[in-house]
């Protein structure tokens, strides 16, 4: 039934009346969420008229079937009456029915359990007499052959005697299957001890022609013995046995400590021994279970496989039990040596099995996983962690201290540094087990290196004086030791280590060594991954462009200090110019021809930076060092002689009042004793020579004057200045 529509704005929605768990309760409370009460009350009352509209539409629509109905149902009532007495009998007679028929079903019912019941103690009773006739023919078997005089079926022909063990163990399956199946009968127990009796007895005889068909090599009866086995499911006792009676007598012989002991390859040798031993006694048990490619398919014995089962537990029994201390990791080289000769030996065992399921058997095997369990990789990386990390730290503990003679890098640390990473993937060092771990070391150094410049070029005290001595380096280790340090000068044994031009050059050329040399640790890195199968390099080719990227940015700090320090020394020398004055004043010295000393004590930083970066950086990097510092050293002399000229004027001009003041008086302070130029004039003849000789120098480093900055307004003001001492000459 649908309800007529009503207008969009209703605060409800018209179908809400028609569901099953419509609450009028809840109904008006979401409303109330919406409008006001007498707004819902007002909608309601104009559905409700649009109902009883369509209702009276609906009654007109079909009013003729409405009249119809009620004519219809007149004298209806009688004539129900009159069918109720013959249907109340119709009830009566089904129900009677339908009680008969319940009954027989019953009874059938009854019937069929009993039956069902009976076939169930039948079949007990034929699998009870199939488990006596097995037994009793079994038993006319053994009576048979005992009567001929054999002892435990070993008969004069090994083939006629496997023969009937296959016989038996046929039975003996049947007999098994039954003997399951009819468990809890009394008459079983009554016979299970003839049914041990027996399995005892085909157990030792199939372990007794086992043993002799290994010993005499007959492929006969092993194959009888085996296929024998596998008929009464007892393949892993088989093997058991070729393991006790076979391997362990053999391991005994060859897995003996000092044996191993008493060589240095004792243990290669050992394994080489144990290898031996499939081919030299195992042939005849791989050729009848198929594991030899000369085996011939139709007559192997499937369901076998004895290297796995047999042969790999005693040897990993015996060398845990009698080599224990191989597995100790004190010693890392020694520990080392052994885990990697065993697992060659694992890998050469590997080879020998049959094929590849073998091998995955193999590797799930109990033994195999508790024996990998055996070798503390963990610990033996933290014993090379402490060795190579702590290598590092000692280094970076020791400061700059200058690498050896003949080293590739300049810094013992960066020295250290590479040997450290070269040593993560060496081959007497690395595991492909651990490679994670050393992948991670490996990062980690990069990282340490990078942080040891950082704190070095960032926290290192600011150098003083010719021969920059200043406080220890800091370090992550906890004492110090103090070296020579290597300074522009030289300095004595003993004293701190200071950051000098030499030990900023050498930082800067280790890292771009090391920056250079990254692509050939990324090779060796792919080629330890490649060889346990990793494929996605581009993951560690990102990861040492980061360490890359970590080196670089200690370059930007690198360049402020090198130019902090070089600015700093040719700055103090260059306010010596504030000084000239004081030296033609009241002096009476000739006319300056040449530039000051400390013009060359400025400079000789910048020439030994030349002289050490040499053959070490880029030329383009030590002349963006010089770029800079000229140029900052150029700006503060500027401010310096423009404060020196200032300070000329003003007494030059202070000493005209005087002397119009005397009217004439001599003024012996701005003339020579014979009337010669004025200290005024050599001041300034000085200071342009020096400036002069600042640009000759800035062309021998490589530069145009054009090229520093303020080095033209200098010139400018010099200029002026040699202008204004030839007007007074």
């Amino acid at each position: 039934m649908n309800l007529p529509k009503g207008p969009d704005s209703l605060c409800f929605d018209k179908d809400v009346f028609m569901k099953d768990d419509f609450d009028v309760d809840q109904f008006v409370a979401e409303c109330r969420k919406q409008v006001q009460l007498e707004e819902m009350r007002e909608d309601l009352e104009l559905y409700y008229k649009l109902l009883k509209t369509a209702m009276v539409e609906l009654i007109n629509k079909d009013y003729a079937d409405f009249v119809n109905l009620s004519t219809n149902l007149v004298g209806m009532d009688k004539a129900l009456n009159q069918l109720s007495v013959p249907l109340g009998q119709l009830r009566e007679e089904v129900m009677s029915l339908r009680s008969c028929v319940s009954e027989v079903i019953q009874a059938i019912d009854n019937e069929l359990s009993k039956q069902d019941d009976i076939q169930k103690k039948k079949d007990c009773v034929l699998r009870l007499i199939q488990v006596v006739r097995s037994v009793e023919k079994i038993e006319k078997i053994l009576h048979s052959q005992n009567s001929k005089e054999s002892n435990s079926l070993e008969l004069s022909s090994p083939l006629l005697a496997g023969q009937i063990l296959e016989r038996i163990a046929t039975e003996f399956n049947q007999l098994q299957f039954h003997a399951v199946q009819s468990k809890g009968m009394p008459l079983l127990d009554k016979v299970r001890p003839r049914i041990a009796g027996i399995t005892s007895m085909l157990q030792q005889s199939l372990e007794g022609l086992l043993i002799e068909g290994l010993q005499t090599s007959n492929v006969d009866m092993v194959r009888h013995c085996l296929r024998t086995y596998a008929t009464i499911d007892k393949t892993r006792d088989a093997e058991a046995l070729v393991g006790q009676v076979l391997v362990k007598p053999y391991m005994d012989q060859v897995i003996i400590e000092e044996a191993v002991k008493s060589s240095p390859n004792g243990l290669q040798l050992m394994y080489s021994r144990l290898l031996e031993f499939v081919p030299l006694h195992c042939r005849l048990l791989r050729e009848v279970t198929g594991g030899t490619i000369s085996s011939d398919k139709a007559d192997t014995v499937p369901g076998y496989d004895f290297l796995v089962n047999s042969v790999w537990p005693e040897m990993i029994k015996g060398i845990e039990e009698r080599l224990a201390y191989i597995f100790n990791p004190g010693n890392p080289d020694i520990f080392f040596e052994r885990y990697s000769a065993t697992m060659e030996f694992v890998r050469r065992f590997e080879r020998q099995c049959s094929s590849q399921a073998s091998v995955k058997r193999l590797r799930v095997h109990p033994s195999y996983t508790s024996f990998h369990n055996k070798w503390n990789l963990p610990v033996y990386f933290q014993l090379r962690y402490k060795e190579i990390a702590g290598r590092l730290e000692n280094s970076i503990s020791d400061g700059l201290e200058a690498a050896p003679a003949g080293s590739t890098y300049h810094l013992q640390v960066s020295e250290v540094l590479w040997s450290c990473l070269l040593k993560c993937w060496a081959d007497k060092v690395y595991l492909p087990p651990l490679t994670h771990r050393f992948w991670k070391l490996t990062l980690q150094l990069f990282s340490r290196y990078a942080r040891f410049l950082d704190e070095v070029l960032t926290k290192s005290p600011p150098v003083e004086g010719p021969k920059e001595q200043a406080r220890p380096l800091p370090s992550s280790a906890s004492s110090t030791s103090s070296r020579t340090s290597m300074d522009d000068g030289g300095s004595e044994s003993g004293s701190p280590a200071v950051l000098s031009t030499k030990q900023l050059v050498y930082i800067a050329a280790d890292v771009q060594k090391l920056q250079e040399q990254i692509p050939q640790l990324s090779e060796m890195v792919r080629q330890r991954l490649e060889a346990i199968g990793f494929k996605n390099f581009s993951v560690v080719e990102d990861a040492l462009a980061d360490s890359k990227s970590c080196l670089s940015s200690s370059i930007p700090s690198l360049n402020t200090r090198m130019t902090q320090h070089l600015t700093e020394r040719c700055c103090r020398f260059l306010k010596s110019a504030s000084e000239v004055p004081r030296l033609y004043r009241r002096t009476n010295k000739d006319m300056p021809v040449r530039a000051s000393a400390y013009m060359d004590n400025a400079l000789r930083p910048l020439h030994q930076l030349l002289t050490d970066s040499t053959g070490l950086v880029t030329p383009v990097t030590a002349q963006a060092w010089l770029r800079v510092v000229l140029s900052v050293c150029t700006q503060k002399y500027y401010e310096t002689i423009s404060e020196v000229l200032s300070s000329v004027r003003k007494m030059e001009e202070s000493l005209k009042r005087l002397k119009q003041a005397r009217k004439g008086a001599a003024a012996t302070t701005t003339t020579g004793a014979n009337g010669g130029p004025t200290d005024d004039t050599k001041i300034r003849l000085q200071l342009a020579l020096d400036v002069e000789y600042l640009g000759e120098q800035i062309q021998k480093m490589g530069f145009q004057p054009e090229d520093i900055s303020m080095f033209s307004t200098l010139m400018d003001l010099v200029k002026e200045a040699r202008e204004l001492a030839e007007q007074n000459q």
